[in-house]
């Protein structure tokens, strides 16, 4: 006899592998779970009964009997996904099947406070649950800088000056009464790319993030990678150049630094109202500055590829508007700077994901988190 916790996990779990489309009926189902036809079935008749499952169709494989066709009911529920930086907020709501029906984007102010960010994050949220279906499962947010997913606390972000030991969770699940998890917003983004972009049928890949800072997410054996004090990925905190000079590595291989170098201006030169245009509008520039650009990530993706030796990169933020060229030239670059990657060269791709992949991230993160309610 399964505990009431246990039945719980399983229901939540059959819930996903049908949503991800692994699993399309009772038999493949029964196999992704490891479980006996007749449990799956007990799980399948009990998820139809509550109204989250529906059976339709039939399926005809190229051998035996045809199936019966599972699918989430879209319209049992839905999530609401958050993610944010100094610049904007984000917000995607999903349907209970996980497909997106709805976004809306806000501009922050220079120099917003930490109230102001929350304030405009419960008007998002508020935004996104017009003509919603079902009910409110879940909030999941995508938070810049460490964060402490247990406690929902954000700890601290490095651009938005007083945010520090936000209480997030607290915040927002008093006021919308419904769970909130969170996380990192580069972490929520690796889910984004499991769910909706190119990581659907991967275990292990890395999230490249040269946005306004520079970090990364590691999904390793299909898990997320947190790390003792919420800090794994942290890489634009390394000393830069490697040999040391003071610096960080943020402050020349970011999305706006980068741009600085390929434009030829100076360190403080204003960054333009679309970075990412004016990045795409350099794509084909093969010069000094762009070899330099290049050889400075190839020495930081070898390194990161001799330490994980993941599948694939996903390149996210305006730096994509440098197209595959810039990829493939930081991937040879990897290779002729470390022989060693001779035979195991990294794979960088951008993502075909857009600006909205923090969101739908968190989306998916809360549902991950989502359990039916007992009984």
């Amino acid at each position: 006899m399964r505990s009431p916790v246990e039945l719980r996990e399983n229901l939540a779990k059959a819930i996903l592998n049908v949503r991800s489309g692994h699993a399309t009926s009772r038999r493949s189902l029964a196999a992704v779970l490891r479980l006996s036809p007749s449990t799956t079935g007990y799980y399948v008749d009990q998820l139809i009964d509550a109204g989250l499952l529906i059976e339709t169709g039939l399926e005809q494989g190229r051998m035996g009997r045809p199936k019966r066709v599972l699918s989430a009911v879209a319209g049992a529920g839905w999530f609401a996904g958050i993610e944010f930086n100094a610049e904007r907020i984000h917000a995607v709501r999903l349907d209970f099947a996980g497909r997106p029906e709805k976004s809306l984007t806000a501009p922050l102010p220079h120099e917003a406070g930490t109230g102001q960010v929350m304030n405009e994050i419960a008007r998002l949220i508020t935004g996104i649950s017009d003509q919603a279906r079902g009910e409110f499962m879940g909030i999941g947010a995508g938070v810049p800088g460490l964060v402490d997913p247990a406690s929902g606390t954000g700890i601290h972000y490095s651009f938005l000056p007083d945010w520090r030991n936000v209480p997030f969770r607290s915040v927002l699940q008093e006021r919308f009464q419904t769970p909130v998890i969170l996380e990192n917003n580069l972490r929520v983004i690796a889910l984004a790319e499991r769910w909706f972009g190119g990581g659907r049928e991967l275990d292990d890949y890395v999230i490249l993030g040269p946005r306004s800072g520079f970090g990364i997410a590691i999904m390793k054996h299909g898990r997320l990678i947190d790390g003792r004090h919420h800090a794994t990925g942290e890489i634009g905190r390394w000393t830069w150049p490697l040999t040391g000079e003071g610096k960080e590595m943020h402050d020349a291989l970011c999305a706006p630094a980068v741009w600085r170098r390929l434009a030829g201006g100076a360190t403080q030169k204003r960054q333009p109202d679309n970075l990412r245009a004016a990045l795409a509008a350099l794509a084909d520039r093969r010069d000094a500055a762009w070899d330099t650009v290049v050889a400075d990530y190839g020495r930081v993706i070898g390194l990161l590829h001799l330490l994980l030796d993941s599948g694939a990169y996903f390149l996210h933020g305006p730096l994509t508007a440098l197209g595959t060229g810039f990829c493939d030239a930081i991937s040879s670059e990897a290779v002729r700077l470390m022989p060693a990657l001779q035979n195991m060269t990294p794979k960088i791709l951008p993502s075909g994901l857009g600006d909205d992949a923090g969101a739908l991230g968190a989306a998916s993160l809360a549902m991950e988190a989502w359990q039916p309610s007992p009984g």
